[in-house]
């Protein structure tokens, strides 16, 4: 049987190249996510930036620690502590305490970078930064800039003031940084978090446990970071953390959609092959061999394809991981410090998934070759016969109905599963997986209903595609399989992103009835001054509110966070506000109470919670009102009391009876003016809250799409060769009976672009009845929106599958056409 199997795979090598390339391109793929990945999970710890030269940084409580009875519970806090004025004095005795302050700075006159950050000049010796030109700055309007963008003399517009530049010092590539007298950097940012003492970092320790030994208790979450831990002193530690998480998502995706992808191309291969080779099967039983003897020739063809296949790929992904790596980087998905380890894993899990996928996706077509009859080989009937077996009918039927159940008791117990990224990425793979399975019985209605119309017309052309596709069934269905995938997955995929972008829009144009909403620069709060010339201007009614976090531990285990919003005035707040309030009542609110949301485990009002603050307080508060669970992000509603320390870096803006709306926003920029703020209409503000996926979905999603088309492609292809070659004698029979060499490929043309078209009809199906599903989950949250079909993408992907579906078979029928019709019919002359 292995002698067979290899005079098979060379005479028939066209057959099985589309298979050889899928399985190469996708285990290729496996290698150079897998050694990307083994990269990311083994990934150093980011050194020190800001404080790389600082002998020790005290940092004040920045983490909740909540014990529970399965252990303790961390999260990050939201408003981090000061470090206590009593440790701080005995610092003072041991060396020089600096205080570091960061604050955004922003140019208006639009030079320099972006982004700017201000720190105090004492700092600057901590990362460390050198002058290289000018000298430190000495008065308040003077400053010492990074990156060479501003030189000496000269002075810059900024929402800090117009300062002059007396000094410039090179970039160290992670900020860039403008640093202020140490006098000014405190009055633009009073609150400091933590100190660079330089002392003994084991005096350091001792002198903040004599701090909680001394009955001082806001010492005891005072950290002390030396060596590589004074990482988590720069801005946003976990950056690097979060990027990683993304890119093993990214990867994992990426992978698995490889995975799933090469099953269906490699399974649509064999079937149809073994479908083509049913009368050379009639002859090996009519030779003596057996059903298993069958059944092993065609997974041994398999198999040689797959350690093929599996070898050349590993060899390709291993070329391709560092050009990926430097993609992801480039594109901002991961660390500038990433690169690739030195793994052997990934070459491993690649070979044996893809000797795998060919094995799996031979073996349903290795039992229809071991039921083939010695009788089939007297056969000439080119119509399909029994192209759904019951094993068929049952996974299809099964994997529906699996699919269905599923999405129904998400529905019934948790909607706002069908919202999460894992969930709309997984779950379309049952709805797929069963339409391709199902599809033979859905293509010959659907072929007939594309050419209705055409088949009326004057001409043979509309008839013979509709019979040839009804007769080709397995044919048929080949093709369409990938259209058919690639088309579910990029609706369903993009889809979902578009239909959770237009619900988070839909639920911040619902809940935004303000007039004008003022924001203060990013980072950063409106001070008390600014806040009472908002209030002054006429006309106007503001509801001033802050960023903040509330705690709480769930089912006694789990310590969840969710994003507060804390307003003065909850009279004004629902004046400004429509919250989706399902229970109770917003004006409810007061400093002993609070707003949550469904999600929560005691979301009934007037019922007590045990919750903690940003800054980590624990309090008891009264639920006054409970909102809809929305998207996921509706959060939580405390008064000013319940977030000490949070600077107001919002006001919504209500216009008062008569009053004049030009002159209202003329006020209000006024008012925000000295501070640097903005002031935005609610429209404006409601369109700048949701702007949309992040770029790392997205870019993983057009990766996704990217491998699928690229896999439609081949597959569309290979099934093209493979069946123009067998229809020679049809389509020599068509010139014999008075068909010119232009209708003949005219039909084969029309007959492609009619199964690619069907393929693409029923992937649309499968991706309306996926997005059908989140449009009802949206509704039973009460979301404001509908599913968003992506239609310029679907037109564009099954256009692409159309033309690919036409070429590869126009183009061997055209050569086929050269030969002399009654030789290729077999006729002699």
């Amino acid at each position: 049987m292995l002698i067979v199997a290899l005079c098979t795979l060379r005479i028939r090598w066209v057959t099985f190249v589309g298979s050889f390339v899928a399985l190469a391109l996708g285990v290729a793929l496996l290698t150079a996510t897998g050694l990307a990945l083994a990269a990311s999970l083994d990934a150093p710890d980011r050194a020190p930036e800001r404080f790389a030269a600082a002998p020790v940084v005290v940092r004040g409580q920045d983490t909740l620690r909540v014990p529970s009875p399965s252990g303790e519970r961390t999260e990050e806090l939201a408003r981090p502590r000061a470090v206590p004025d009593a440790v701080v004095a005995r610092l003072e005795r041991l060396g020089t305490v600096v205080a570091d302050r960061s604050f955004p700075v922003r140019v208006r006159d639009g030079r320099g970078p972006g982004e700017l950050v201000g720190h105090p000049w004492s700092t600057a010796a901590f990362a460390p930064y050198r002058i290289d030109a000018g000298r430190a700055p000495r008065a308040a309007d003077e400053v010492v800039v990074t990156g060479g963008w501003a030189a000496p003399g000269e002075r810059v517009r900024t929402d800090r003031g117009t300062l002059r530049v007396v000094g410039s010092a090179p970039g160290l590539g992670f900020e860039d940084a403008v640093f202020f007298t140490d006098a000014r950097a405190a009055e633009l940012a009073p609150g400091s978090v933590q100190l660079a003492v330089d002392a003994e970092a084991s005096a350091v320790r001792e002198a903040v446990r004599d701090a909680v030994r001394d009955a001082v208790p806001a010492s005891a979450g005072v950290r002390v970071l030396t060596g590589d831990a004074r990482r988590y002193a720069d801005a946003d530690p976990g950056r690097d953390d979060e990027a990683l998480t993304a890119l093993n998502a990214l990867f994992g995706t990426a992978g698995g959609v490889a995975a799933f992808v090469s099953v269906f191309v490699v399974a649509s291969t064999f079937a149809f092959s073994v479908a083509q080779r049913r009368r050379e099967f009639g002859l090996l039983r009519t030779a003596g061999a057996t059903p298993g003897q069958l059944r092993r020739t065609v997974i041994a063809e398999a198999a040689l394809v797959g350690v093929l296949a599996s070898g050349t790929g590993c060899v390709l992904g291993a070329y391709g991981a560092p050009p990926l790596v430097r993609l992801v980087v480039d594109a901002g998905l991961a660390p500038a410090w990433f690169t690739l380890g030195d793994h052997a894993w990934p070459f491993h899990l690649a070979f044996w998934t893809g000797l795998l996928v060919a094995l799996c996706g031979v073996v349903a077509a290795s039992w229809r070759a071991g039921r083939t009859a010695p009788v089939a080989a007297l056969r000439e009937a080119a119509v399909d016969a029994g192209a759904m077996t019951r094993g068929r009918w049952l996974a299809g039927l099964g994997l529906l109905l699996t699919a269905l159940v599923t999405l129904a008791l998400a529905l019934a117990d948790d909607p706002g599963d069908l919202l999460h990224r894992k969930t709309y990425v997984t779950r379309p793979m049952l709805l797929i997986s069963a339409a391709a399975l199902l599809a033979p019985v859905a293509m010959r209605p659907l072929t007939r209903l594309l050419t209705c119309l055409p088949a009326r017309l004057p001409g043979a052309t509309g008839l013979l595609v509709r019979e040839n596709a009804a007769a080709g069934a397995r044919r048929t269905a080949a093709v369409a399989a990938p259209v058919l995938v690639t088309v579910a997955l990029t609706g369903s995929l993009l889809g979902a992103v578009a239909t959770l972008d237009g619900a988070k829009a839909a639920e911040a144009r619902e809940r935004t009835t303000a007039a004008f909403v003022a924001t203060a620069p990013a980072g950063t709060g409106l001070d008390a001054a600014t806040v009472e010339r908002l209030r002054a201007v006429p006309g106007a009614r503001i509801s001033p509110s802050a960023s903040s976090a509330v705690y709480v531990l769930e089912d006694g285990t789990a310590l969840i966070r969710s994003d507060a919003r804390a307003v003065a005035d909850p009279g004004a707040l629902a004046a400004t506000t429509r919250l989706p309030v399902s229970r109770g009542r917003v004006t409810g609110l007061d400093d002993h109470s609070i707003i949550v949301n469904e999600e929560w485990e005691r979301h009934t009002v007037d019922q007590s919670v045990r919750v903690r603050l940003g800054d980590g307080t624990a309090k008891t508060l009264r639920i006054a009102a409970v909102m809809h669970t929305g998207t996921g992000d509706n959060g939580v509603y405390v008064t000013a009391a319940n977030a000490a320390g949070a600077p107001v870096d919002r006001v919504d803006v209500a216009l008062a009876d008569g009053a004049d709306a030009d002159a209202v926003a003329a006020g209000l920029r006024a008012a925000v003016a000295a501070s640097g703020g903005r002031v935005s209409s609610g429209a404006e503000w409601a369109a700048a809250a949701s702007p949309g996926s992040p770029g790392t979905t997205r870019t993983g999603l057009f990766l996704v799409l990217g491998i699928a088309l690229l896999y439609t492609g081949i597959s569309v292809v290979s099934t093209m060769l493979t069946a123009t070659s067998d229809r020679v004698r049809d389509l020599a029979v068509l010139r014999l009976a008075g068909a010119t060499g232009g209708q003949v490929l005219r039909l084969v043309a029309v007959e492609s672009l009619t199964v690619a078209g069907a393929g693409a009809l029923l992937g649309l199906g499968v991706a309306g009845l996926g997005l059908a599903g989140m449009g009802a989950a949206l509704g039973l949250l009460s979301v404001p929106a509908a599913p968003v079909v992506p239609w310029a993408a679907v037109g564009t992907v099954a256009g692409a599958c159309a033309v690919l579906a036409v070429v590869a078979s126009v183009v061997p029928a055209g050569l086929a056409l050269r030969r002399r019709a009654a030789a290729a019919a077999g006729v002699r002359e």
